[in-house]
């Protein structure tokens, strides 16, 4: 894409958290060129808190953004879907603490979206282009990202479990793949956890309506999986959100082993602490350089 973008009319959605149990509804509106992705607590005198990654308060179960005490959780998702679906503008409008979960995916923000429709603007759209290898990691964690002139993803995860075990995926992010492959993709759980993370105050409005949960042998919710590898496919959608706080799109390869948000934000906050590691590129900048390099 060379231009920015928004959307083209208001769209609104209302459910509960998924940690804090709570009601919520959010309106996304459009919003100007070079506004980026903005939350605003109604509930709050409209206090704005930009995503960015400069305002990651916890990264836990899920990313939460904090300015000034003000806290918008878990807001992967609804990034990843805006990310993913090429939305560089616009405010979400929230009467609560917390996103809703709606059914623990990322689908029903992609078809908010794609009923907003996408109005273009006239600015350029502009790129972080990774320059050099950047690496983060802990045990058997691991997440890395290298050059490339394209959004690539790799995830591979574990998970001791009949239905899970070793997962892994690997494509190149686009509005069309996104919203077949990746957002339909839910958020899971394991049975056996479930008490531990009730007593840590997490998962209050969680339910099989808005979450995969497993037991030592089997799936509980009725239907099954919508993939076979569900699991790895909701983990590269938390990942593509956590990566939408750079505040740009993305030209890089990233590889992630078994990381979560925690290793997730620390790649991103180790990639916009260092300049060296990245260029700021247009779109038509990126394509002058490729034919260059064809042509020589």
């Amino acid at each position: 894409m060379r231009f920015e973008t928004t959307i083209q009319r208001p769209v609104e959605a209302s459910g509960v958290g998924l940690h804090s149990g709570v009601k919520v509804n959010i309106r996304i509106l459009p919003a100007p060129p070079s506004t980026g992705l903005v939350f605003i607590r109604t509930d709050l005198e409209r206090f704005a808190i930009p995503a960015s990654w400069r305002h990651v308060a916890r990264v836990s179960y899920a990313t939460s953004l904090m300015k000034q005490g003000v806290l918008i959780s878990t807001t992967e998702h609804l990034l990843s879907v805006f990310y993913s679906m090429g939305i560089d503008n616009a405010f979400i409008e929230i009467d609560n603490l917390e996103v809703p979960i709606i059914d623990g995916s990322g689908l029903p923000f992609v078809v908010l979206i794609q009923a907003a429709g996408i109005k273009t603007y006239r600015r350029r759209k502009r790129y972080l282009r990774i320059r050099r290898p950047v690496t983060v990691e802990q045990g058997q964690k691991k997440i890395s990202i290298i050059p490339s002139d394209r959004f690539l993803l790799t995830c591979e995860i574990f998970f001791d479990h009949p239905l899970v075990g070793h997962q892994s995926l690997d494509m190149e992010v686009s509005p069309e793949h996104y919203a077949t492959e990746i957002a339909p993709a839910r958020t899971f759980g394991f049975e056996h956890e479930l008490a531990q993370m009730r007593d840590m105050g997490l998962i209050r409005g969680a339910s099989l309506e808005n979450a995969v949960c497993f037991n030592k042998t089997d799936v509980l919710n009725e239907g099954g999986l919508r993939f076979p590898d569900e699991c790895c496919r909701h983990k590269a959608l938390d990942l593509i959100g956590d990566l939408a706080l750079i505040g740009s799109p993305l030209l890089g390869h990233v590889i992630a082993e078994r990381a979560g948000h925690a290793m997730h934000a620390a790649l991103v906050s180790k990639i916009m602490s260092d300049p060296s590691l990245y260029e700021i590129i247009s779109f038509d900048q990126l394509a002058d350089r490729v034919v260059q390099e064809l042509v020589s």
